[in-house]
């Protein structure tokens, strides 16, 4: 029987970069959005607890399918096995570089002047 395929996706959420594992994606009915179903966290049996990663199943607890923007998307990935989960902060530096503003994005996010 062949291996089921999971997908690791890489998405915006205001401030903060998720990367999660889920079992199927395709593109939505409701245009503009990826539809993400069957997340996929890890079950260790370790005494370390990661806080990211529990930081991700509490926020995607009893979720059956999540509709996320395509402009929020950074990227996926179909991978072998599933990794472990990451919640980062996007540094707010004064740089030359800037993010894409988009909608869903708090006001003062948006990377330029107002």
């Amino acid at each position: 029987m062949p291996q089921e395929s999971v997908y690791k996706v890489i998405f915006q959420n205001g401030s903060q970069v998720f990367e999660v594992f889920a079992r199927q994606i395709y593109q939505s009915d409701m245009w503009g959005f990826i539809e993400v179903e069957e997340f996929v966290f890890g079950e260790r049996s370790q005494v370390l607890v990661d806080p990211s990663e529990e930081k991700l199943k509490n926020e995607f607890k009893g979720v059956q399918r999540s509709y996320i923007p395509l402009q929020a998307i950074i990227r996926i990935d179909e991978v072998d096995k599933e990794g472990s989960v990451k919640v980062s902060q996007i540094s707010s530096s004064d740089g030359n570089v800037a993010s894409f503003p988009f909608v869903g994005m708090p006001p003062g996010q948006q990377g330029g002047e107002e």
